[in-house]
């Protein structure tokens, strides 16, 4: 089998939301880069996500009137982690937060357009990219290709991390389409392969609860924990590995010939769920893994069925590729899979909807009359969970839709652990030589930059900046540049 060989002075393992930055940022310091991405395009999970990015004391904030400093962001934030949050990582990041992302990102072209309320913040934190998470990185995709530093990899999957004389000295990595394999000789190695959250076996070894039913993969289809494997044979020490985000707002995949992926849709507010019993058990604006997915695990079975009449789903999208079309939601896919999925029903009468699903009918049907009579009676929310009426309308409009929701794992909040230099600690949390990591494979940042819960926007604005901070030290390492320095937003 036929092998090359090249020389870096940087390799970057994955071409997501931190590889990308890891990249823009070394070669703005002067080194050479290969980045090695085992799809044929760059992008990862971060490019089909929704692109928010918590951020703090932004112009966007101040022009809607909003206060808010990092040491309110910190409080929340440490509060919101349940106690196992990286105070030291979180802190570094929120102060940073301002000049090394928001401006950064403008800088480079990026248009934060307006923010959105998310659980656990006092005030709206989450920013969001025009065009969501596609808009933000074509923005810093574009910026990595027309620095001219970068040579891309794509379609090669990296194997093994070279070491020589106790140090990390490169990566070998096999091309997808021919099976050639590359040696790819550099001063540093940079790993962002993102989580493990697109390999369920790898879900259940860590939450082995979750094997007692359906759970779906989640993530971006090369988050499959190869980089994990790499650096845990160098002797890379992995902390808070069972600290997984599931979302609920999901259904299985029906394209999937595994039968394992699944589809998280957005922008449907005005739908109700129901148990397998007929009944609501949540406010269902409340979609957050820290109030929605406990609260139908708590369900027997722990699924649900998300209610929705006809105008309800003009502005639903799903974030996979195959429903959008660039920037825009392609509206006949996202019919198809009303039309096609055995995990959408669909009925011209709610009578028909409950025998569809099996679930109580007159117990169903009483709950959403009482829920019509909210609108009726002119309230501004719903009694019986005290769900905001604003953004939601009566159930009057056929055909109805009941998506089967079941528990997706979305994000990794455990990882391996780093320094704020993102260097690679073994055991003994000792740096290992020429070794870098960021993004999900670091759990954010750090290890676990979240802690048990996120407040949203705290891992891909995380991702991005940790790629940047090791970008910056690891060409430092490599000779060039004086490391990232930044610029805290402080007093």
């Amino acid at each position: 089998m036929a092998q090359q060989r090249m020389e870096a002075d940087i390799c970057i393992v994955g071409g997501g939301g931190a590889g990308v930055a890891a990249a823009i940022e070394a070669g703005a310091a002067g080194a050479k880069i290969a980045l090695i991405e085992q799809f044929d395009a760059l992008g990862g999970t971060a490019i089909i996500s929704g692109g928010g990015c918590l951020i703090v004391g932004t112009p966007l904030q101040k022009s809607q009137g909003i206060h808010d400093t990092p040491d309110l962001a910190f409080e929340d934030w440490v509060k919101w982690g349940q106690g196992t949050a990286d105070e030291q990582w979180a802190r570094y990041y929120i102060d940073h937060s301002l000049h090394d992302l928001y401006f950064w990102a403008e800088r480079l072209g990026v248009k934060w357009i307006d923010m959105k309320f998310q659980e656990g913040n006092r005030v709206h934190r989450w920013h969001r990219p025009d065009n969501n998470g596609l808009g933000l990185m074509t923005v810093l995709i574009n910026a990595l290709k027309s620095g001219g530093t970068a040579r891309i990899l794509t379609g090669a999957a990296a194997k093994d991390i070279l070491t020589q004389n106790g140090r990390v000295c490169g990566i070998r990595a096999t091309s997808a389409k021919n099976g050639e394999t590359t040696e790819i000789r550099s001063q540093t190695v940079i790993v962002t392969s993102g989580g493990f959250n697109s390999n369920l076996d790898m879900v259940l070894e860590h939450r082995p609860e979750f094997k007692a039913f359906k759970v779906m993969e989640g993530s971006g289809r090369g988050a499959n924990g190869s980089g994990h494997k790499l650096i845990a044979e160098l002797g890379g020490y992995f902390t808070h590995m069972d600290h997984i985000w599931f979302y609920v707002y999901a259904t299985p995949d029906y394209r999937d010939p595994q039968g394992r992926r699944g589809l998280v849709f957005r922008l449907t507010p005005g739908y109700i769920w129901f148990n397998q019993q007929g009944r609501r058990f949540h406010d269902e604006s409340r979609t957050g893994g820290a109030s929605a997915t406990p609260a139908l695990l708590k369900q027997n079975p722990p699924h649900a069925w998300a209610i929705l009449d006809t105008p309800m789903t003009a502005k639903m999208e799903v974030a996979d590729p195959y429903y959008r079309d660039g920037d825009k939601v392609r509206r006949d896919k996202v019919q198809e899979l009303l039309d096609n999925s055995p995990y959408i029903r669909k009925a011209n009468s709610l009578s028909e909807l409950a025998q569809k699903i099996h679930v109580d009918a007159p117990a169903f049907l009483s709950e959403l009359e009482q829920y019509n009579q909210a609108f009726d009676a002119g309230l501004e929310r719903e009694p019986a969970f005290g769900k905001s009426l604003k953004q939601s309308k009566k159930f009057d409009t056929p055909p109805y839709y009941a998506i089967q929701l079941f528990p997706l794992a979305r994000k990794n909040f455990g990882g391996v652990k780093t320094d704020l230099r993102c260097r690679v600690l073994n055991k003994y949390f000792d740096p290992i030589p020429g070794l870098y990591a960021a993004g999900e494979v670091a759990g954010m940042a750090g290890g676990h930059i979240n802690g048990r819960a996120g407040l949203e926007g705290t891992m891909l604005g995380p991702s991005i900046f940790s790629g940047r901070v090791a970008g910056g030290w690891a060409a430092h390492e490599a000779g060039f540049g004086p490391g990232f320095i930044g610029k805290p937003n402080r007093p």
